[in-house]
Order: structure tokens, then sequence, then C-alpha cells
């Protein structure tokens, strides 16, 4: 399975999840990864009333051009879920047009998925993002398998730019141990995450 690539001049992605599964640092690893590879980004999360557990957002827009406008995004190209028992418990379809991809952290098929967020033309991919990040990093912070099927799903960015920037935010602050279970994470993700 090859996603097929999303040809659009600005991609605009939505990253659902709950307080401390790192939505905003993905959103914004996103947005790195996007500016290392010479296009426009921007990467930022939804505040509010957050605190562990509770349902959060974060927002990335990448772009071929210019990005002229700064504020959340209504109209996602890619929605990408971390935690599914968000599925049918926060508006995640709102906006969505029948060529939005779903990534969802699931150990569901995603005919399920499908089912559950009452989508039938869409493209869902999912991914047991929690299984491989207690594999390869003992905590159940699921951000950087997501990353990896992100790109195995839309080839908006490519899979060296996110090592890279894990190498880069992660190597000082939690040492290689980390960084290589990072890195094997993303590998996994890419390898393992199933289209429906």
């Amino acid at each position: 399975m090859e996603g097929r690539k999303i040809k659009k001049r600005m991609v605009e992605i939505v990253w659902h999840a709950r307080g401390g599964q790192g939505a905003k640092t993905a959103a914004q690893m996103a947005a790195h990864v996007a500016l290392a590879e010479g296009k426009f980004a921007q990467g930022f999360p939804e505040y509010g009333p957050e605190r562990m557990g509770a349902p959060t957002r974060g927002y990335t827009r990448i772009s071929e051009g210019e990005i002229r406008v700064h504020c959340a995004i209504t109209a996602p190209d890619v929605v990408v879920v971390l935690d599914e028992t968000l599925v049918g418990n926060v508006p995640m379809t709102e906006g969505v047009t029948e060529e939005t991809i779903f990534i969802v952290n699931s150990r569901k098929s995603p005919k399920e998925i499908k089912e559950a967020l009452g989508v039938k033309k869409n493209r869902v991919y999912v991914i047991d993002a929690t299984g491989i990040a207690i594999d390869e990093l003992g905590r159940s912070i699921p951000n950087v398998p997501m990353m990896g099927a992100l790109v195995r799903a839309t080839g908006i960015l490519g899979l060296d730019g996110f090592k890279e920037d894990v190498r880069k935010k992660f190597g000082k602050k939690f040492g290689e141990k980390i960084v290589a279970g990072n890195i094997r994470a993303l590998e996994r993700a890419y390898t393992e995450v199933k289209e429906g």
C-alpha cells in the first residue's frame, strides 16, 4: 500500500487528541519538517481549558506558497486522530469532503473506523500507534508513530525529514536511546499503517 499523494497547493491538517498525547508537538513537528523541505508552513494548537486527558486540537498548514490565513482549520484535507475514543464524541467530520483523509490510532479495521466516523467514500487509515509507542518507547504517547502514518498516507512530507527533526528535538534533551526508539516508531508506523 502506498498512499496517494495529495496534489493541492496548500494542505490543511487537523490533529485530534487528548491532553498529553502530543498533538501540539505533532502539529509543530510537521510544520518544521515542511519548512526544512523548503515549503511554507504553520503548526499551532487550539488553546482552551486543556488538562491531561481532555480533548485537544492541533493544526498544520503546509503550502507551496506563502500562507496568508492565520485561523483554525475548518475544512481539513487530513484529519489525524491520536485517540480513537474521540471518534463519535468530538466533531471531527465537520467541514470535511469526500477527499478528506482520516488517519486514526486504532486496532480496529479501516472499515470499522469508517462506520464509526459515518463516512463512506473517504480514505481511512488505521495504525496501532499506541502499541508501537509502548513497544518502542515504553510510554503511551502516539504522536510520533502517527507522523509516520501521515507520511505514508499522504506523501506530503518525507520520512527522512521527520527522522532528522526527531534527532534535533530529542537528541540533547532525551539522549540516543529515546531518539532511536522514536525513529523505530516512525518507521514501523510507516510500514504497518492499513488503508481502507
